[in-house]
């Protein structure tokens, strides 16, 4: 690799780390590692060819252009952090992860089968999830964490909405949910 070229890929590291909060290499092994894949299957599931997560990996390419599969690449982040704290089983995940390779994205709050009360209404978990996806549409978990570092002496509420459904794990800002609604 010539000198252009480490620094285009150095660049497009950069932008990775500026809008999905890290390189996205050390994002997709960490889901690979943590979700028992390979790559070609992890790209099976978040609908990219082979060749294009390689890129997305190695820093070829510095943007998912696809909102469903940036959506997707959340909703595995979510799973990793579920699998990782017991509270989703290997078979469970394996079922999960075909769901997510089903989804197609779409506006916020839409309802779907698997995430509604009895009554219709969304579960709490998906309403979470939902915010997530939109803060983090529009921001990269660092600049979400460097935002509520800006708000929390005069607004520490909403630093604290920030860090937590921005930035955090979706179990985590479900618990903080519930912990608010007494």
């Amino acid at each position: 690799m010539d000198a252009a070229q480490q620094e285009a890929t150095a660049r497009a590291r950069e932008l990775q780390r500026n809008w999905y909060g890290e390189p996205l290499g050390a994002l997709f092994r960490r889901l690979i590692d943590d979700l028992g894949l390979n790559q070609a299957r992890l790209a099976g599931v978040l609908g990219l060819s082979a060749p294009m997560l390689s890129q997305l990996m190695s820093g070829q390419r510095a943007k998912i252009g696809n909102p469903a599969v940036v959506q997707r690449v959340q909703l595995l982040q979510d799973l990793a952090g579920q699998v990782a704290d017991g509270s989703v089983s290997a078979a469970e995940a394996t079922e999960r992860m075909e769901e997510i390779k089903k989804s197609q994205g779409g506006s916020v709050l839409t309802n779907t089968t698997t995430s509604t009360t009895s009554s219709g209404a969304p579960t709490v978990k998906r309403v979470v999830r939902e915010i997530q996806s939109l803060l983090r549409s529009v921001a990269a978990a660092g600049d979400i964490i460097e935002a509520a570092d800006t708000l929390a002496p005069t607004h520490p509420e909403l630093a604290e909405f920030l860090r937590v459904y921005g930035a955090g794990r979706t179990s985590d800002a479900v618990t903080h949910y519930q912990s608010h609604q007494n």
